[in-house]
């Protein structure tokens, strides 16, 4: 996903979200209806987390120090993080705890025309921003589908943003109907039975981001089509003929670091090998730009070892993107060369 597609996004949900919000707290001091505190609430809360993405993103530019050497990318995932929390918090606990006051005090809707007014802006508004994250997810989602494009993404700005946005559009037609059902039964209780599912819903999708950002804070591995470029372009046939074991981190969404032991030929020279693993390198970058951390150590190819075991550089069952174990069984490296792996996310 490219910087630009996300704060493209980020800004399209934080102009609409600060309208909105103030459309719905005029409502609420007009009506009284909860269900529009709880969206304004809801607003401001995302108006919140478009800021913690756009602070993010700063910070994460900042360059590598001594003290921090492979730099500030993953930043973006730390303050991903924290929107899930505040959906969680700030967002979905109050709107239950909104709910459930107003289930157990109703009371009737007053000035009717306010809250669904805004209410029907608010749809519009979100529409707008929703089909700008659309748009942006788009020119990078390719063939996935949605699920996947959200669960594979490695910059977190996009698949949070829609998240927002299609749990937003779908807070504000309950609110609707909470409010539509006060209106037509004169019970106010379901107004806060509007509420209440409001609150459930943005838990659900804070849960949803939480764990899907809680993965790449971990460090995720590249991705299966990245891994077999790589090990692709590392191979030249001639002084690198193998790759023995490989792995891959994820330093940030645009930044992925290298690491591998590969087979070169007994008798090559220390020249040799040096010159081949530098133009392995340039290979690599060429075929996987965010391939910006490359570290590959040479070892000798052992025939014997190969002929011995039955493909020891992969863990039973094989590892996913290029995360495979050591040669042996025993966990220790005989310099059989890797084969590749075909796996998903």
């Amino acid at each position: 996903m490219s910087a630009s597609g996300g704060t493209k996004a980020i800004v399209a949900a934080l102009g609409a979200n600060l309208a909105i919000a103030v459309a719905k707290f005029v409502a609420f001091l007009f009506s009284g209806s909860s269900s529009m505190l709880a969206e304004s609430v809801h607003s401001v809360a995302d108006s919140g987390n478009q800021g913690l993405l756009l602070l993010g993103g700063k910070k994460a530019k900042r360059e590598a120090t001594p003290q921090h050497p492979f730099g500030y990318g993953r930043e973006r995932y730390i303050y991903a993080f924290l929107v899930s929390i505040v959906l969680f918090s700030v967002g979905g606990m109050f709107a239950v705890y909104e709910g459930y006051e107003k289930i157990k005090h109703p009371h009737e809707i007053e000035a009717w025309y306010w809250p669904v007014g805004v209410l029907v802006f608010a749809i519009i508004a979100e529409g707008f921003s929703f089909r700008t994250a659309i748009k942006e997810s788009n020119e990078t989602r390719g063939s996935l589908s949605w699920r996947e494009f959200i669960r594979r993404a490695k910059a977190p700005e996009l698949p949070v943003v829609l998240l927002e946005d299609f749990g937003a559009l779908i807070g504000l037609v309950l609110a609707l109907a909470g409010v539509g059902l006060a209106l037509a039964t004169g019970d106010g209780v379901w107004d806060g039975i509007g509420t209440l599912c409001i609150g459930v819903l943005l838990i659900v999708i804070a849960i949803v981001l939480a764990a899907e950002t809680k993965s790449l804070l971990l460090g995720e591995a590249a991705g299966a089509d990245q891994v077999e470029k790589i090990k692709a372009a590392v191979v030249d046939g001639d002084t690198v003929t193998g790759v023995i074991h490989m792995r891959t981190l994820h330093l940030g969404p645009e930044e992925l670091l290298v690491a591998a032991k590969i087979a070169v030929q007994h008798d090559d020279t220390a020249t040799e090998v040096a010159n081949a693993i530098n133009a392995a390198e340039n290979r690599i970058r060429a075929a996987v730009p965010i391939a910006r951390v490359i570290y590959l150590e040479p070892d000798i190819y052992s025939e014997a070892a190969a002929a011995a075991g039955t493909n020891p550089g992969k863990a039973p069952g094989g590892a996913p993107d290029g995360t495979d174990t050591p040669d042996g069984t025993d966990g220790t490296d005989n310099g059989t060369p890797d084969t590749p792996t075909n796996s998903g996310h």
